[in-house]
């Protein structure tokens, strides 16, 4: 009898407990699944409004990658973005990068562009660059290939050759444009491309006004480096090159300064010298006649163009004007050119500019 009544009094018991662990086990499985649901879908990522960019190295292992996001300063909750990249196993899928982070990701939506290495890509441009250091400077500041490995690439003549071009050229591959790519190419892809660019702005229309020129691509992209130099009015610019184009058809000294400041690369020069005329150098077109052996900077399309449609005149001379516009004074004879030059040269003494 006894036995009989523990046994019951055990089933009141269970049957008391079954309820508290049913309650228990809802309670744990709805707390589970709200926090399943915040990792996967609750924002996690907050970029404050501001356009934010998470690079990633190749070769970056899972720990550097996920500290790269970190150190973003975007993640609120770093430990549900850990365990959701594990569970999603980022750990074996890490590819490098350059990566858009978008207020209001959740973590699945992070992880996923991630790992499937959904790169937005650069928008590579390069102005007011005069020296293949500098750039190689430029571009290694816009993809992953680092400034040395540009530069070497840049000076590798045999490399060089490859392409068609070679060390004092090689800028002229380099059309000033905005091109988009992934910041993980390579050098050599990177150079592979500004020669695809270099052959399509080459048209056949551009080739053939060169051939009536005489001039081949590399030099029209000399001149106009020269252009570009002397005036930052694109008005100007095909009258300028129509004063260039017509010395060389006399077979007369170019004599630009903007060479003889490359040559002496002092590019702090405003006023050229005679100690600067007298620089032995190629690029001295004080010295020598016809075209530098390459450009003296990388010349945009507008003065390329300039030089291919130059305006048709007589000028073989020109200096700046007096008032410091920007814009030139243009002659056709010494007499009426050295004038030009005297009231350019009292208006420099005037502001007391010697150098």
């Amino acid at each position: 009898m006894a036995k009989k009544v523990a046994t019951t009094k055990k089933r009141k018991e269970k049957s008391k407990l079954v309820p508290g662990l049913v309650v228990l086990f809802l309670f744990l499985f709805v707390s589970f699944s709200y926090y399943a649901y915040q990792i996967v879908y609750t924002a996690n990522v907050d970029t404050k409004d501001q356009e934010t960019y998470v690079y990633i190295p190749t070769g970056a292992t899972y720990e550097q990658a996920l500290d790269s996001v970190e150190a973003t300063g975007t993640i609120i909750d770093k430990l549900s973005l850990r365990f959701m990249a594990k569970l999603m196993n980022y750990d074996e899928l890490v590819k490098p990068g350059r990566y858009k982070l978008e207020n209001g990701w959740g973590n699945r939506q992070l992880i996923g562009v991630l790992r499937l290495g959904e790169q937005s890509p650069v928008k590579l441009t390069f102005n007011n660059v005069r020296l293949r250091t500098q750039l190689a400077e430029k571009l290694a500041t816009e993809v992953e290939p680092g400034q040395e490995e540009l530069d070497a690439l840049l000076n590798d003549n045999e490399y060089l050759k490859t392409l068609g071009f070679d060390t004092t050229t090689v800028v002229s591959m380099f059309v000033p444009n905005t091109y988009e790519v992934y910041w993980t190419i390579t050098g050599k892809e990177l150079m592979e491309r500004m020669k695809t660019e270099y052959d399509k702005f080459w048209t056949a229309e551009r080739k053939a006004k060169a051939d009536k020129l005489g001039l081949t691509p590399k030099q029209v992209s000399t001149l106009a480096s020269i252009v570009q130099a002397e005036t930052i009015k694109n008005d100007e610019k095909p009258r300028v090159a129509g004063v260039y184009l017509n010395r060389l058809q006399k077979n007369m000294l170019l004599q630009a300064d903007p060479t003889v400041v490359f040559a002496v690369r002092d590019f702090t020069i405003r006023r050229v010298l005679n100690v600067h005329l007298r620089h032995d150098s190629p690029y001295n077109t004080y010295k020598y006649k016809g075209l530098p052996p390459g450009p003296i900077n990388v010349p945009n399309i507008s003065s390329i163009d300039a030089v291919l449609n130059p305006e048709q005149h007589d000028y073989i001379y020109f200096c700046a004007k007096e008032d410091f516009s920007g814009y030139h004074s243009f002659a056709t004879n010494v007499a009426e050119h050295q004038a030009n030059a005297r009231r350019y040269q009292q208006a420099l003494n005037q502001r007391k500019i010697m150098k």
